[in-house]
């Protein structure tokens, strides 16, 4: 006798809410700007801080711990809303990194809304329209719902580096911003609440910074977050990166998802003359490069499998030599409010960047913080700011566990498997997506962060599994095709309730009953 345990049953209700809210899905955001004009800029400098009007070293009303894309961005948000803000930065030359180089649709009109739109202009910056999906020698395109918005709106792609260098230019021009290279050490607390931070300038001297507010977002490599928030970092897959040149991709402006085995393999372009690749290994550990094993298993086991459009300018870059790698961490936000502090970025939640969702996070964050704050004039009464703040943890939710579930969901649904449930679950997914209308526009929406509503989310989840369902047992049922049906929507729930639970199922699906959302409005 089979058993039908949890999973099934709360797959079974799930799939029949989702059929019943599905066409109450998409969301509709207006929104107009300038197009950017696009001059290539390869520098890489050091930047360097005015003197500041006004502004000691020995005082500001924020401190900032790093300077990446969260960092920056959020430097020249509150310092245009008059706030003092010293940065500290490990190291202010240009990043050099393989991931956080695509920006969704999403993530653009969170950049148009902070002002800093104009941060994509001269880098080199590439527009994309969606995506092309290829499995077992079909391919679809999934094109981004943009119809309801201003032209310029698009996701867009680039070195990630550039566009760092770009925000904390800008940032510096503002007199209440003063950034600085130098690495925090340390926290500063006393009776429990942050009062600042050490840190080593470049030149190596010990120098104690206080602040109202600090603000951690010194990214994925945090070594203070273990201070604000109970840390459980996966390590699911490394990324490998190669650069490829002197070469198009099938589909011109869109980013290209190969559903490979063992994983996924992603192209898009960074220049107008480069294609990032990333190759998705599974596991801690991948092949070593130095020996000459990473080539070979590039060579022989994923060059195979990728476009064949591609495949001479892949080789030509495994032999080229510039091979890196990355760990694809995954953490969900699981703060401990702290008087004085606060937690963003990758140092705070990360997810896996298969979809590209980081940044749009983090900008989204920057956003619900700078509107939080404005109504405080007085940020020294350390308590009351953390009670008020406790809110923005509330308030991220929707974006934030939208995009991160649908992340780690895409992932285990992408990856190849030898369950016979898993394989029929990625071909409902690849099948599904092709369809087109509401079945690829209502998924894309829910990637490129235009409608970052968790409903939706597992509505489309659990669409894809009864219909990948209804595939089995048409046109005859048996009950070998019932047992395997039973099976898909078992493992479709073991795959998004444990992520739904770690980012919280009341915050993500009620945030309106959690008592913090309403702190907000507390402050006139």
């Amino acid at each position: 006798m089979v058993m039908i345990d949890q999973y099934i049953l709360g797959g079974f209700i799930a799939s029949l809410f989702g059929l019943v809210l599905f066409y109450k899905l998409p969301r509709e955001i207006k929104l107009k700007t300038k197009g950017p004009s696009i001059v290539p800029k390869d520098e890489r400098v050091i930047i360097t801080s005015p003197a500041c009007g006004g502004f000691r070293s020995d005082f500001c009303d924020i401190i900032i711990v790093g300077a990446g894309v969260a960092g920056a961005a959020l430097a020249h948000t509150l310092g245009k809303d008059g706030r003092k803000v010293h940065v500290i930065e490990r190291d202010l030359t240009e990043p050099d990194r393989i991931v956080g180089e695509l920006l969704q649709p999403g993530g653009y009109l969170k950049l148009m809304e902070l002002g800093l739109e104009d941060c994509l202009r001269d880098i080199d910056a590439q527009r994309v329209f969606g995506y092309a999906l290829y499995m077992d020698g079909e391919n679809t395109k999934l094109t981004y719902p943009l119809e309801k918005f201003d032209s310029d709106v698009s996701g867009r792609s680039f070195h990630n580096g550039r566009f760092v260098q770009r925000m904390r230019e800008k940032a510096s021009t503002l007199s209440n911003v003063r950034l600085e290279q130098g690495t925090v050490t340390s926290l500063v607390e006393e009776k429990g609440i942050v009062k600042g931070v050490q840190y080593k300038t470049k030149n190596g001297e010990e120098i104690t910074a206080y602040a109202p507010l600090t603000i951690v977002c010194d990214g994925c490599f945090s070594n203070l977050r273990r201070s604000l928030c109970t840390p459980k970092v996966d390590i699911p897959s490394c990324f490998v990166g190669l650069v490829l040149e002197n070469c198009e991709l099938p589909y011109a402006n869109h980013g290209h998802v190969v559903l490979g085995d063992p994983s996924p393999i992603l192209f898009y372009p960074i220049s107008s003359t480069e294609i990032r690749c990333l190759v998705d290994v599974p596991g801690q550990k991948v092949p070593s490069i130095a020996s000459g094993e990473m080539a070979h298993y590039l060579k022989t086991v994923v060059a195979p499998q990728i476009p064949p459009q591609l495949h001479n300018a892949f080789i030509a870059a495994i032999e080229k030599g510039n091979i890196r790698t990355m760990p694809n961490r995954s953490m969900p936000a699981n703060p401990q409010p702290t008087p004085g502090a606060l937690l963003m970025g990758d140092a705070f939640n990360m997810r896996h960047p298969l979809t590209g969702g980081g940044m749009t996070v983090a900008l989204s964050d920057i956003v619900i913080l700078r509107d939080l704050l404005r109504p405080i004039h007085n940020l020294n009464d350390a308590s009351i700011l953390c009670t008020y703040l406790e809110s923005f943890y509330t308030l991220r939710k929707p974006v934030a566990s939208t995009i991160n579930t649908l992340a780690g969901a895409l992932y285990k649904v992408f990856c190849a498997s030898p369950d016979q449930a898993r394989k029929e679950m990625r071909q409902a997914c690849f099948d599904y997506l092709s369809l087109g209308g509401i079945f690829s526009s209502g998924p894309v929406s829910l990637l490129s962060g235009l409608n970052p509503r968790p409903l939706s989310l597992v509505c489309h989840f659990f669409a894809v599994a009864v219909y990948g369902v209804g595939r089995l047992l048409l046109p005859f049922p048996s009950l070998k095709k019932v047992l395997l049906g039973a099976r898909l929507l078992s493992g479709a729930s073991g795959i998004i309730f444990p992520i739904i639970k770690a980012e919280g199922f009341r915050q993500m699906f009620f945030p309106v009953t959690v008592p913090a959302y309403y702190r907000a409005r507390a402050v006139n």
